[in-house]
């Protein structure tokens, strides 16, 4: 691990969530769909974090609710969403918590993006990759280090 790195095995468990100032933007569809200072940046051990964007901060009329749901054990039932961009529908691009659990109301009202479902997802300007499998929907930069899980073989960790 490197100056400024951490670790995601150091991430608690239950994760934690707290609004980050870092610059989140979101682009789909040759556009930026959503763009934030006040994100909410969820750090779970083994997972790289998970940023979720405030409804308000996300472009009108791009996201319709989508079909399916699941159960987080720390956060409650999920949401899913699909974006309609210039008339082109992406599904299930995005999830939320309406109705958090105790301890994570701050989720309310926000919603975060699959990196691996959109053009592009940003932190600070630094395109961030993909956490593998696209179930848990982490956002990979330079200043987090694994392993991941998601990875083939990492189900049971």
């Amino acid at each position: 691990m490197g100056p400024g790195q951490e670790s995601v095995w150091d991430y608690p468990r239950p994760p934690s969530a707290e609004v980050t100032p870092r610059r989140v933007v979101v682009e789909l569809g040759g556009r930026a769909v959503a763009a934030t200072d006040r994100a909410v940046r969820v750090c779970e051990t083994s997972h790289p974090p998970v940023y979720y964007v405030p409804r308000e901060d996300v472009a009108d009329g791009v996201l319709e609710r989508a079909a399916g749901a699941s159960w987080c054990e720390w956060k409650g039932a999920a949401t899913y969403w699909d974006a309609v961009v210039d008339g082109r529908r992406y599904p299930a691009v995005a999830w939320s918590y309406e109705q958090p659990t105790a301890g994570y109301e701050h989720l309310r009202s926000a919603v975060a993006f699959y990196p691996s479902k959109v053009d592009r997802a940003l932190v600070d300007g630094e395109q961030v990759r993909a956490q593998a499998g696209d179930f848990y929907g982490g956002w990979i930069t330079g200043d987090v280090v694994g392993p991941f899980k998601g990875e083939p073989g990492t189900l049971g960790w």
